[in-house]
């Protein structure tokens, strides 16, 4: 293969097709040379010297190369692991900002910058070449046409986030043809839109989805396969492994399909984005990308022992967010991702460890402020995933303006409350009405809690009502990974059981979390899989586990499919209510004429919540009044907004309780609309119970009700 190379220009950094050649550029700040290296489709290696240096970019314009040209890069310098350097030109280096990514990367010795077996371990020097094992990146073409999509900008008051993964949504799907399934194409099918338009979601949130190290060597040992993908390589790749039509570049245009497939639905996309550490792990890891381009520029190293990596993640490394270049690769994918893939958002994974700026985490860090300021990011939605594992690393409450939380506190305490465990109401109190407690001090609103009761990190919501202990051990790890505290009650039995009172509970329980969710303030967040009771055995860290462990079964029962029904119904009735999804907090005041509020607090006997009772902690029932005449937000053309008014009954206790209804609320006539004791809401009007001043509500153990104002 004869190629010339002209200068090039430093910017856009990566491969850049113009229609007459392509512009390769590589950002090293220590290197002492870069080579371009061009494969053919036999795999023959062409190497072409980056003579240009601008700012430590490397580049060059070959005005032969274009669309589904392989490539890759191979980068000199010292050899210091040290002193924080592992350049190694015998190690082909994946483009960090490659569009698209050829197959999976190798988990071979040739991969290592160092030898296996030698007694000084990573400070040796391999002379392997890893050309064969490492994918190669490709050129591409970003041609596409979007037609009129454009973002659908869902008020994040009106969001409903579904958790999935592109590859376990639809592996087992019936309706979708075999070579679609566990694909960009098996989610854009009809058959699955069909399933998330008839639940009523409004945006799913896909695990990752950048190329990522599928096959670590501690997994390939024992048979098993990075399923979850949380070890990014690349930022700007869509992952060719799930790609149904090749990897030549085509799961680029497939993705691009899929989005555009669910904004007709009115569906958003949200990506689950890992720019806290990458796949490369260690000192001891694999040099695939960013170490053996520069290792002291990109990762976070140990001052005094700059041979080591700062590991704020658990995962091995942590990228360096304070250098310019790492923020800029940051920055340049997630509008890459907006401008060209269309996608809505981005949930962050351990975002506390993209704002610790030394050590200490802090809200006002660069990366925080950059995005701020940026106008492509500033309209989309910014989820945090507020902890990382290093110290002060749980930052619930703590994130800036435009950010919403996943708010861990809300998870405890409602799992907590239905459990039975001695807790405060106040406490819960918070969670339903959007945790003003967390967020509203600076200025954001109930959007910014993401609520939760289970994601793809710990139990489903079958085994959090199914098992008191994880059940790990077809992960390898003898049960020792995964979380320990749970806070899940299986009902009275551990695991699978026959017993009709267990199981008529544990699918009690499940409406109860699932209704407490979503009539709670904030933004739901439902894991795929748990409107149709999917379990996973007890396994609650399934990352490893690429089967029907984690793929979701469209094969219901007949509680599945109750529970589908009864998921459909909920989130419907939410949707149909303003009082349960308001733009503002609560503010608790009287409406003009009258003594009733906004929202009201009461007890079992009809008498308002006093301060002792808020603090205690054996309290297990209370019941709440939401005003539909007290929603003081106007709506989006500046109109009164008016609902209906409603009273909650939550029961907690192993006993069933009587409520009286609150003196100042018995003028009028309530009905009936929900009892998690029953498998279906009320769907006509008069069908329900009705209920007056003299007559209590009866509310059964471990159950919540539901009534509406009549008249």
């Amino acid at each position: 293969m004869h190629l010339s190379l002209w200068p090039g220009k430093p910017y856009p950094l990566g491969a850049a097709w113009d229609g007459r050649g392509t512009n390769f550029a590589l950002f090293s700040e220590n290197a002492t040379q870069v080579e371009l290296c061009l494969f053919d489709n036999q795999g023959r290696e062409t190497r072409l010297l980056l003579t240009e240096v601008s700012n430590f970019v490397w580049h060059g314009y070959a005005p032969s190369v274009g669309p589904g040209q392989r490539y890759g890069f191979r980068v000199h310098g010292p050899y210091k692991p040290q002193a924080g350097h592992r350049f190694n030109p015998n190690k082909l280096l994946i483009d960090p900002y490659a569009k698209a990514i050829e197959g999976d990367i190798g988990s071979g010795e040739e991969t290592f910058g160092y030898c296996w077996n030698h007694h000084d371990h990573d400070l040796s020097f391999s002379e392997l070449d890893s050309a064969d094992a490492i994918p190669k990146a490709i050129v591409i073409d970003d041609l596409f046409d979007w037609e009129d999509d454009a973002l659908l900008q869902t008020p994040r008051h009106q969001t409903i986030i579904y958790e999935a993964h592109v590859r376990g949504f639809t592996k087992l799907h019936p309706e979708i043809p075999p070579e679609l399934r566990g694909t960009y194409a098996g989610l854009a099918h009809p058959a699955a839109i069909s399933h998330l338009q008839s639940l009523g979601i409004t945006a799913v949130e896909l695990m990752p989805v950048h190329h990522f190290l599928a096959q670590p060597g501690h997994l390939v040992a024992k048979g098993l396969h990075n399923y979850w993908g949380y070890d990014s390589i690349c930022y700007l790749a869509p992952y060719s492994g799930y790609s149904s039509s090749g990897t030549h570049g085509e799961q680029v245009v497939e993705f691009k399909q899929m989005v555009k497939a669910l904004h007709k639905a009115g569906i958003e996309v949200i990506l689950d984005v890992v720019y806290n550490h990458t796949g490369e792990g260690n000192q001891l890891g694999p040099t695939l990308s960013l170490r053996g381009i520069d290792n002291a520029a990109y990762y976070r190293l140990v001052e005094k022992n700059p041979r080591y990596y700062m590991d704020f993640t658990g995962c091995g490394n942590s990228l360096n967010v304070r250098h310019p270049q790492v923020l800029k690769l940051i920055m340049d994918s997630l509008r890459y991702w907006v401008l060209e893939m269309h996608v809505d958002g981005f949930r962050f994974d351990l975002a506390s460890a993209l704002a610790r700026e030394l050590y200490a985490v802090d809200r006002l860090a660069a990366f925080f402020d950059i995005i701020h300021q940026d106008p492509v990011l500033a309209d989309v939605k910014l989820i945090a995933e507020p902890w990382d594992v290093g110290e002060g690393g749980y930052q619930v409450g703590e994130f800036p303006l435009l950010w919403s939380e996943w708010n861990g506190k809300y998870r405890d305490t409602v799992r907590d409350f239905w459990r039975g465990e001695d807790s405060r109401l106040a406490d819960f109190a918070y969670r339903f009405t959007g945790s003003s407690d967390l967020y509203q001090s600076n200025g954001r609103n109930p959007s910014a809690s993401i609520n939760f009761i289970t994601a793809h990190d710990g139990f489903t919501l079958r085994d959090l009502v199914s098992y008191n202990e994880k059940y790990n051990q077809e992960n390898g790890e003898e049960n020792r990974d995964g979380e320990s505290h749970n806070r899940s009650w299986n009902c009275g039995a551990e695991g699978e059981t026959d017993d009709p009172e267990i199981l008529k509970l544990r699918q009690r329980q499940q409406r109860n979390f699932l209704l407490t969710l979503m009539l709670s303030q904030g933004v739901p967040m439902l894991l795929s899989g748990d409107e149709m009771g999917r379990s996973q055995n007890g396994n609650n860290n399934a990352y490893c586990q690429d089967n029907e462990i984690s793929w979701l079964s469209w094969h219901l029962q007949s509680d599945h499919e109750a529970l589908l029904d009864y998921t459909r119904q909920l989130i419907d009735f939410r949707r149909q209510h303003p009082i349960f999804q308001r733009r503002k907090w609560f503010q608790g005041r009287a409406i003009y004429g009258s003594s009733v509020h906004d929202i009201a607090w009461f007890n079992p006997d009809g008498g308002e919540m006093t301060d002792h009772q808020w603090a205690s902690d054996f309290a297990k029932a209370v019941a709440i009044f939401l005003n539909g005449e007290g929603i003081m937000t106007p709506g989006e053309r500046g109109e009164r907004i008016l609902d209906d008014s409603f009273l909650l009954f939550f029961n907690a206790h192993y006993e069933a309780i009587d409520f009286v209804l609150p003196e100042g609320l018995q003028r009028w006539e309530w009905m009936v609309l929900i009892d998690t004791c029953k498998p279906r809401l009320i769907s006509n009007v008069g069908d329900g119970v009705r209920y007056t001043q003299d007559k209590p509500v009866s509310v059964e153990a471990r159950s919540a009700m539901v009534l509406q104002r009549l008249g």
